[in-house]
């Protein structure tokens, strides 16, 4: 018998947010969540990772191809050079807890065997993985949430999101629920993806400044 798929607005992880998990209880749930059709490529869930009573949640889009091969989120060349910029903003990394607003990795191919390139999550994916951040956040409870880019943005802000427009500001914005306080940012693979030396040395000066206001907003 065919499969017959969810339509796409019907998309949800609610049915396995387990109620009143904590966060180890939350991650082995996750990892069995087919609440969208991500989870059919990637090759496993991605949840977020670090200090459970963290003051500062860090929030990107989604798990990258390392991330998505040894299942923790910000361990790819983009994650090692948040940790830099972080340590160099005054902030421990090992402070933070790090998450992504959707947590399977969305890929394509040119060819089979070929490397998996980034495809940026839907806002319908982006709700779907809704009920897991929202999760996350009423746990750790953060003082602060740095938003890491575009979609996480999107994600938490809603589709009128610019980071152009708020970066390095502090936003107080009510979150599933939750009054929170926010600071975006760029996502640290848009540095990674300046074109040259000099674009790359501006950008990641641009994302440590962004997280220095994030660091004095926390006191």
């Amino acid at each position: 018998m065919a499969v017959t798929k969810a339509p796409e607005d019907a998309y949800t992880a609610a049915p396995f947010v387990p109620e009143g998990a904590g966060l180890t209880a939350l991650r082995k749930a996750a990892a069995d969540c087919r609440g969208c059709p991500l989870h059919e490529n990637a090759t496993q869930t991605v949840f977020g990772a670090g200090n459970a009573h963290a003051r500062v949640m860090l929030v990107g889009e989604q798990p990258g191809d390392q991330e998505d091969r040894q299942g923790k989120p910000f361990v790819g060349p983009a994650g090692k050079l948040l940790d830099r910029a972080l340590a160099e903003a005054g902030m421990d990394p090992a402070d933070a807890y790090v998450t992504n607003a959707v947590k399977h990795f969305k890929f394509t191919r040119a060819e089979p065997r070929k490397r998996r390139i980034h495809k940026a999550p839907s806002l319908r994916e982006m709700t779907a993985c809704g009920p897991w951040l929202a999760a996350e956040l009423a746990l750790v409870e953060p003082e602060l949430i740095v938003v890491l880019g575009a979609t996480a943005g999107k994600a938490l802000l809603g589709s009128s999101f610019r980071v152009g427009e708020v970066r390095g500001t502090v936003l107080e914005r009510e979150i599933h629920g939750r009054p929170e306080r926010l600071v975006p940012t760029v996502h640290p693979s848009s540095v990674l993806r300046a074109q040259d030396d000099k674009d790359r040395k501006a950008a990641y000066e641009g994302l440590v400044a962004d997280l220095k206001v994030a660091a004095r907003a926390l006191g």
